[in-house]
């Protein structure tokens, strides 16, 4: 790894102690031309020197929102240096899709593993998207939970017999649509009278003889999510 210049973006005294000696005794290459505890005196240093990286901490002075901002404005400003978020905000999910979102190259949590020479490593050699285990195990679980939910979906449509007409017309009736406003839609080229017929269609698919008495279209809803033909996270009206 090639000699580069950082900037440490750490309130806490204790923790950005931690972290310098982290540079000091694994990454002997980095050399620290500063640190700030706030936005305002991270301007004033890169007014004096421009960095290769700056190693951000998102919560600063109690606000969570004031090292997204920082992120921002970096890659707004100073698009050739590296953004590495090393935080503490280890279960706030959110904030790190706002941080990458922000044009953050990577986020480390203080947690676990903690920053390695590895990750920086990464970072300066150009890698977008370095996290360490904690989020890692995140990516995957979710990941894995994406695959076995999409797979059910598949299953079921083949299973179904579902056609693309029929999946519309079902996440349509769930998000509250009559069938004279289903019929409406630009990509459904049924009247109401053969959407009440596809109706009935699909309560004798997807319930048995015994159930189908009385299943109306809410029943024939909830039966579609039970079945994974509908995914509850992904109900979006057709663009029309």
């Amino acid at each position: 790894m090639q000699p580069f210049k950082v900037i440490i973006v750490e309130d806490v005294k204790l923790e950005l102690k931690g972290t310098e000696e982290i540079f000091r005794s694994e990454i002997p290459e980095a050399e620290i031309i500063g640190t700030a505890q706030n936005d305002s005196q991270l301007w004033t240093l890169l007014r004096q020197a421009v960095p290769d990286l700056v190693l951000l901490d998102l919560g600063l002075g109690g606000s969570t929102t004031i090292g997204v901002e920082i992120c921002r404005q970096l890659r707004a400003k100073y698009s050739g240096i590296k953004v590495l978020i090393f935080t503490g905000e280890i279960l706030n999910e959110r904030l790190w899709v706002e941080a990458l979102q922000a044009g953050a190259d990577g986020i480390i949590l203080k947690t676990g593993e903690l920053l390695t020479r590895n990750d920086v490593r990464l970072v300066m050699d150009g890698r977008r998207l370095v996290f360490n285990e904690p989020i890692l195990e995140k990516i995957v679980e979710r990941f894995r939970k994406s695959v076995a939910a999409e797979t059910r979906r598949n299953d079921a449509i083949i299973d179904y017999d579902i056609d693309e007409y029929d999946e519309r017309f079902l996440r349509h009736l769930a998000l509250g649509y009559t069938k004279e406003m289903i019929a409406s839609l630009r990509q459904m080229p049924f009247g109401v009278k053969s959407l009440e017929k596809r109706q009935a269609d699909l309560i004798s698919r997807l319930f048995s003889e015994k159930e189908r008495s009385g299943v109306n279209a809410t029943r024939l809803v909830v039966r579609a999510l039970q079945l994974h033909i509908l995914d509850l996270e992904h109900l979006e009206a057709d663009n029309d």
